[in-house]
């Protein structure tokens, strides 16, 4: 490094004093021009996090009522990959925090392909761990918390089909369905030595094990679980009844759900009365009996009327959604036992007759059922937009991504919700530094 003939003059004529107190106005530079940016935070104490737990139909932290205002930003891991895409994982959980949300949910896998985290069974990228790393100390700096996801029972990030085509390359006799996956003892173990890793992996910017760290809300087994090669439903349930047995063997620190749509199977006697159309009771899944197992904490819901029905008008799907949550919330009050967590909503804007407005309108009603069940401490426990981004990232986006605040009456509608909520419970010490007066000044 050349030295400049002012810091030279400075050290021949000042001694270590002159070096000293100009290192200390260059940290104080540094701070004042960047400290946002770089995370430095003298002012404020570190956020320390406690495990949500569970207490019947509700969650508690620290023995308060939790419910949840969350959302999705499943890309956190594969963008935190290259290091130049990390100020957006600061700037979406950021953006999260300032809003109130308390949870987001995201992938904790990527299963061979580009930037991988499993690149085949057993093998890891460790690039690519960091990255998930990242992302769970930075939601920790924010006060947020992290549902993560383990597989995927569609194609995007490898999911099922990846593990039985590791199997097939093994020469393992399989048939022609990626509904191996649930049942080939083979792909179970590989599943459950993935499963361990992620559960034991120590995150090396915080030195805390993934089990041991209260950032992590819950784990979920696999994002939308179907198996119609079995629509009554028998290789889904052993396959979950045998995962979370496993992953409760490692961690029973932490929550857990299944990750299910919440469609009412063949034997369920909501079959035809609550599910969207007839073909929904032969997907294999059964949302009362899959929840019902004590290793799981939860139940999951996602809420896409406009991707089930392709006959209805909006007033019409709006309609089923509301009857749809309600149907589940009663499940959990009556027959679970158990929150219910709708952790996937939203509404396409490839609808023939969509308007903006119209997304307003089916979030607020979503928001309107968590809001009544927190005011009658029901199950309906929390919900998850479908899906949060930042500026310049067109490439993850899908036709429900949003960037919030770029449309105000959205950004509104999510803060107000989060201050209905704490107005019911009270905000969590997380939420004090950016919600505490907007809350106050907000007539409810």
């Amino acid at each position: 490094m050349v030295q400049s003939p002012m810091s030279r003059k400075l050290v021949r004529n000042g001694g270590l004093f002159y070096p000293v107190i100009g290192f200390a106005l260059f940290v104080t530079f540094l701070y004042l021009a960047f400290g946002n940016l770089w995370g430095f935070n003298f002012n404020r104490e570190e956020i320390k996090l406690s495990f949500v737990e569970r207490n019947g139909t509700q969650f508690f932290v620290d023995g308060k009522a939790f419910y949840i205002n969350g959302w999705n930003s499943y890309w956190l891991m594969d963008h935190a990959v290259d290091y130049s895409n990390r100020p957006r994982i600061k700037g979406i959980l950021q953006a999260g925090a300032k809003m109130g949300l308390s949870v987001c949910r995201t992938w904790a896998f990527n299963d061979g392909g580009y930037n991988a985290l499993q690149i085949s069974p057993g093998r890891f990228d460790e690039r690519v761990f960091r990255a998930l790393d990242h992302v769970i100390a930075e939601a920790r700096k924010n006060g947020i918390r992290l549902m993560l996801s383990l597989v995927n029972n569609l194609h995007a990030f490898g999911g099922k089909t990846e593990y039985v085509k590791w199997a097939e390359k093994e020469g393992v006799a399989l048939s022609s369905s990626n509904d191996s996956f649930f049942y080939d003892p083979t792909i179970r173990r590989y599943f459950k030595n993935y499963v361990k890793t992620v559960l034991t992996r120590r995150n090396i910017y915080t030195g805390i094990e993934y089990r041991d760290d209260p950032t992590i809300f819950a784990w979920e087994l696999i994002n939308e679980p179907r198996c119609m090669t079995d629509p009554s439903g028998d290789t889904l349930q052993d396959w979950i009844e045998e995962m979370s047995t496993f992953v409760k063997s490692i961690d029973r620190k932490h929550l857990l759900t299944v990750g299910l749509e919440g469609f009412y199977g063949r034997k369920s006697p909501k079959r035809s009365t609550g599910n969207p159309e007839f073909w929904a009771a032969d997907l294999g899944s059964d949302f009362i009996r899959n929840s019902m197992l004590s290793t799981i904490d939860f139940a999951s819901v996602h809420v896409y009327p406009d991707h089930w029905f392709h006959d209805k008008n909006f007033e019409e799907k709006l309609k089923f959604a509301a009857k749809w949550m309600l149907s589940h919330i009663e499940d959990g009050d009556k027959e679970l036992r158990k929150p219910i967590m709708f952790t996937e909503f939203g509404l396409s804007n490839e609808n023939e007759d969509f308007e903006p407005a119209q997304r307003d309108r089916f979030y607020k009603m979503v928001l309107d059922f968590i809001y009544k069940s927190a005011k009658r401490n029901r199950s309906g426990a929390g919900s998850f937009f479908w899906q949060f981004l930042v500026e310049g990232m067109e490439l993850y986006n899908d036709d429900f991504g949003i960037v919030p605040w770029e449309r105000p009456s959205t950004y509104e509608l999510i803060t107000e919700h989060s201050c209905r909520l704490a107005k019911e419970h009270g905000l969590l010490h997380t939420q004090m530094e950016h919600l505490k007066d907007f809350c106050a000044s907000t007539r409810l």
